[in-house]
């Protein structure tokens, strides 16, 4: 049996609610790779209610339309930043958790890859403690981080 219901037209699935112009307006603010969880934390200083759903589903809007890229971290839920940046690496903080964006590359990089080997991209990922957490004397101990706690 047909629905009585009018049919949405797929321009009202792309509506710029004021949640999501809120979300965008975090992402463009704080100028770094975000989670869902911190975006969700800084909009609502703003958009009282806003939910981790609505979040998500702005998120994946935002992706589909080529505005944000995600940004992974291997046993991490992916971050997100706004895309067309220049090449750029990240930090990623072992105590806050937090991710910065890092300019320019290593000019080293390429003199470690074998003459007949043929770059296509690369992803750089460093870790440690961001300069609010590095006051703190322990670093966190990661499988990467053999030298956890040693002096």
């Amino acid at each position: 049996m047909p629905s009585s219901a009018p049919l949405k037209s797929a321009k009202s699935f792309r509506r710029n609610t004021q949640q999501r112009r809120h979300i965008r307006d975090v992402f463009e603010r704080n100028d770094r790779p975000l989670a869902a969880d911190e975006v969700l934390q800084l909009a609502q200083q703003k958009v009282a209610g806003l939910g981790i759903a609505t979040v998500y589903r702005a998120i994946k809007a935002l992706t589909g339309e080529g505005w944000l890229v995600s940004v992974e971290v291997p046993g991490e839920p992916p971050r997100y930043e706004v895309r067309g940046k220049v090449h750029h690496h990240h930090f990623h903080c072992l105590k806050c958790r937090r991710m910065f964006e890092l300019e320019g590359c290593l000019e080293q990089l390429g003199k470690m890859i074998p003459p007949s080997f043929r770059v296509v991209d690369h992803v750089v990922l460093i870790y440690g403690l961001c300069s609010s957490c590095a006051r703190v004397s322990k670093v966190p101990s990661t499988p990467g981080n053999r030298k956890a706690g040693k002096s």
